[in-house]
């Protein structure tokens, strides 16, 4: 019976973290929709303000505020906000220019940015497989971002960029995983993005006047704090290397949302380096299978 039982919820976990990979491309494609009426440090800041309204009304009617706010790393919880802050940023301009598929496939390089900062800043060692791999998902990167080519736009650079601070992101979040638990991690990510990009509304703001736009103002704050908090209860049902491989399920939603709101259908080259850098990062999580990963770095959004 509790093997039945494990197999269950472990079931229901992957389920959720499906679920939670829903949302964060559902942010992506709410903020490429809103890019077409306002500008990206907008947008961010409406994502930023609107989620954390939410989540801090959800927990505080769950749990103490004061104790939710208390951190033994003050420091690193902001350093994780702010490279959330700048990744988010970066990606929402890539996608003002960028089809949704393209700029997914680039971002998903991030893991193999974790395989090479891992080392000096986790104390894990660099072998020679985890470099081989590394490689070969930086040249997924290059297929998708083809430089030099003249058909590359330069917004492929702050996808890349992207890339990078979440690979810091994630490391950071590893740290934080031993000190804080997620809700806290959660709740200071709102905190801080909203602090640093509340001040630009009042300079920024234009009072939309069609309804599909404030649907969009509410989607993308709304699904960051679901996906957040999806991907949290997912890894209260089941371990996170069984979870981590449905992360590359964000690729897939990608393509869905990209194809059925945006008519965009990835080339072949975006369907073939995606392939290698998911193939890449499905190859780490494998090797490195006993590892732990914590709730919350999956997603950079």
């Amino acid at each position: 019976m509790r093997g039945g039982t494990g197999q269950h919820e472990t079931l229901i976990g992957i389920a959720l973290m499906v679920s939670a990979v829903a949302g964060f491309a559902s942010i992506d494609a709410s903020a490429k929709f809103l890019s077409g009426t306002m500008s990206p440090m907008l947008i961010v800041a409406v994502r930023y303000l609107v989620s954390f309204v939410i989540v801090a009304a959800f927990l505080a009617a769950r749990r103490d505020i004061v104790g939710l706010m208390r951190t033994r790393r003050p420091g690193l919880q902001v350093l994780r906000s702010l490279c959330l802050v700048t990744a988010t940023m970066c990606s929402f301009v890539a996608l003002r220019y960028l089809p949704l598929a393209q700029v997914t496939s680039i971002t998903f390089a991030s893991p193999l940015v974790v395989a090479l900062i891992a080392g000096p800043l986790l104390g894990e060692r660099v072998g020679w497989r985890r470099a081989a791999a590394v490689l070969v998902g930086f040249s997924g990167v290059l297929v998708v971002s083809r430089p030099g080519v003249s058909g590359m736009h330069p917004a492929a650079l702050l996808a890349v960029v992207t890339a990078l601070v979440n690979g810091v992101y994630i490391v950071v979040t590893r740290m934080l995983a031993a000190s804080d638990p997620p809700e806290t991690t959660m709740f200071y990510t709102g905190l801080v993005g909203s602090v640093l990009t509340a001040p630009a509304l009042p300079f920024l703001w234009e009072t939309p006047s069609a309804p599909s736009t404030w649907i969009g103002i509410v989607s993308v704050g709304f699904f960051g704090a679901l996906g957040h908090w999806l991907l949290i209860l997912a890894h209260r049902r089941a371990p996170a290397s069984t979870l981590a491989p449905f992360a590359y399920a964000h690729l897939l939603w990608a393509v869905l949302l990209g194809v059925l709101v945006f008519g965009h259908l990835p080339d072949h080259w975006t369907v073939i380096g995606g392939a290698v850098v998911a193939a890449s990062g499905l190859y780490l999580l494998y090797h490195e299978r006993p590892r732990v990963t914590p709730p919350g770095e999956e997603g950079a959004a």
